[in-house]
């Protein structure tokens, strides 16, 4: 619940709107709940007006709170007033300013399933979004984005039934094949014929003819780029490289999916634009075994942002997708706004991509694995690396994405970056950049914490520092019992080699026990001596 002070501490914003309610009930109130239901939600405070300064401030307030309160619900459950009530009764309250009263009712953002959430009976005529301060009538467009979106399957499953398999690029599957085969040697699919193989993987499907056709994912991913825009009318892909826009646009290197000189499709895209950003990463000393690691965290964090970029694309909407590297650093941007929330994003854990048979084909060759925490890892492991702050925000007003990775002229943290290499010896070997930072304690590691700085000391379990340390990883494993060294040793502040030998005393204690196999097993924690 807000108070007052919070309230009219601010001034109108894209959060928040204001209205005096003079004459009763405002119609326009219902504009303001449709366009904060279809953006990232917001507060509507009834009995306020702006002053001089657009500050929120409480004149005469409501003749009677009470009745307005009653008006509100009323309104909110008549479907020829507004599609959808999607506030809890907690958040409709009345506030008091002195001797006179307020209505505030908090909006949350709509759930995808239910948006467009509109004005009316019409979603053509009553939808809005949040704009700013003012709430915008959404064109067609915008609102047969929502009704796409809205859908509980995966749209780019649907199976093609005007394009034949002739508009996919077999030298694009070759590629793919060779990818797939690399990360997975013994796979069953590797000895199928590439027609069931497409199939397998859901680039094809069967049609109301008995054929088979492309999935709207396979298209994307293997088709040329002529025969996808048949599909997707408004399709463009474009890398730029050194942008300058000095006189005349020109950059120092650029890829566009309409040159002719190649497929033009998603998989292909992926492949060129990742060499070329990839290309000035500084590749720190590492050796695993007896081979020097060229594949750095960097290095896969860039292909989880791009993987990021492409399928959470709206492949319908416009301006297509856009991926550039300066010497600031990186910006990615996708058609097509956020399916959760930011704050639930970067949270992590939380994945609804928008085109996740797409998703899937990525993952099968080791890209975008545990995209529920793919922008969290990402945003993490940059701001360690970089010292950077990463951004991620929406433009509703174009309904578009953006990822911005800064590197702001600096180098790399070697040493942070250290950190984010996988152990040989952890029980999983398939290992993202995401997977280190999935499970986080809510509470930061304190380098002067008496826990943390006998990191690289041998365990012993009499010191009262190293039972704190065990007690602290016990709870570890009772809220992650699949974590591995790397993420137990980011949380408690210690090396992985430590991690190991603080588990095998625990485990010879009989505190906890393994269950199942080394790499796909998981930690229990043994409560009781019944348990042993």
């Amino acid at each position: 619940m807000l108070t007052l002070t919070s309230i009219l501490s601010h001034p109108e914003s894209s959060h928040l709107e204001g209205k005096s309610a003079k004459g009763g009930f405002p119609d326009s109130f219902w504009e303001s709940y449709s366009a904060f239901a279809n953006s990232d939600g917001g507060v509507i405070i009834l009995g306020v007006e702006e002053d001089k300064d657009g500050k929120l401030i409480v004149n005469d307030g409501l003749k009677d709170a009470t009745k307005m309160k009653d008006t509100f619900w009323k309104l909110v459950n008549n479907r020829q007033k507004i599609s959808h009530n999607i506030v809890l009764e907690k958040c409709v309250y009345i506030l008091d300013a002195d001797d006179k009263q307020i209505l505030v009712v908090e909006i949350p953002r709509a759930e995808r399933t239910v948006r467009p959430v509109y004005k009316g009976s019409d979603p053509r005529n009553g939808t809005y979004k949040r704009f700013g301060t003012g709430d915008h009538l959404c064109t067609a467009e915008e609102v047969g984005a929502m009704l796409r979106d809205s859908s509980i399957s995966p749209l780019d499953a649907v199976v093609v039934e005007d394009i034949d398999l002739t508009a996919l690029n077999m030298e694009t599957v070759r590629g793919y094949r060779q990818m797939f085969k690399l990360t997975n040697p013994s796979h069953l699919w590797n000895t199928l014929d590439d027609e069931i193989f497409l199939r397998r993987i859901r680039a094809t499907g069967a049609a109301q003819d008995g054929k088979y056709h492309p999935t709207e994912a396979g298209l994307l991913m293997f088709g040329y780029e002529y025969e996808i825009t048949r599909r997707f009318p408004q399709y463009f892909l474009d890398y730029q490289e050194d942008r300058n826009v000095i006189g005349v646009a020109k950059w120092k290197d650029r890829i566009v999916s309409t040159s002719g000189d190649w497929s033009g499709n998603v998989f292909d895209f992926a492949m060129k634009i990742l060499t070329k950003l990839q290309s000035d990463l500084k590749i720190p000393f590492v050796v695993k075994g007896f081979q020097r690691v060229d594949d750095t965290p960097l290095h896969r964090l860039l292909r989880e942002a791009v993987t990021n970029c492409l399928v959470h694309a709206d492949y319908y909407g416009r301006q297509g997708i856009v991926v550039s590297k300066n010497k600031d650093g990186f910006v990615f941007a996708n058609p097509g706004g956020m399916r959760i929330s930011k704050n639930e994003a970067l949270a992590g854990g939380v994945s609804d991509p928008r085109n996740a048979t797409l998703l899937k084909m990525f993952s099968f060759i080791r890209f975008g694995e545990r995209a529920g925490s793919g922008l969290n890892g990402i945003v993490y492991v940059w701001k360690k690396v970089y010292h950077t702050e990463p951004e991620i925000f929406v433009k509703e007003e174009y309904d578009r994405t953006f990822l911005k990775l800064p590197t702001l002229g600096k180098e790399p943290d070697m040493e942070a970056m250290a950190e984010f290499y996988p152990d040989e010896d952890e029980p999983s070997n398939k290992q993202s950049v995401n997977d280190l930072v999935n499970v986080r304690s809510n509470d930061p590691v304190n380098a002067n914490d008496p826990v943390n700085v006998t990191a690289n000391d041998p365990v012993n379990t009499n010191d009262p520092v190293n039972v704190r340390a065990n007690e602290r990883l016990l709870v570890c494993i009772s809220k992650n019992p699949y974590g591995t060294y790397k993420e137990f040793a980011l949380l408690l502040g210690k090396s992985p080699a430590t991690i190991k030998r603080m588990l095998k005393q625990l485990r010879e204690e009989g505190m906890i026990r393994r269950i199942g196999a080394d790499k796909n097993g998981h930690w229990e924690v043994i409560n009781n001596q019944s348990d042993k």
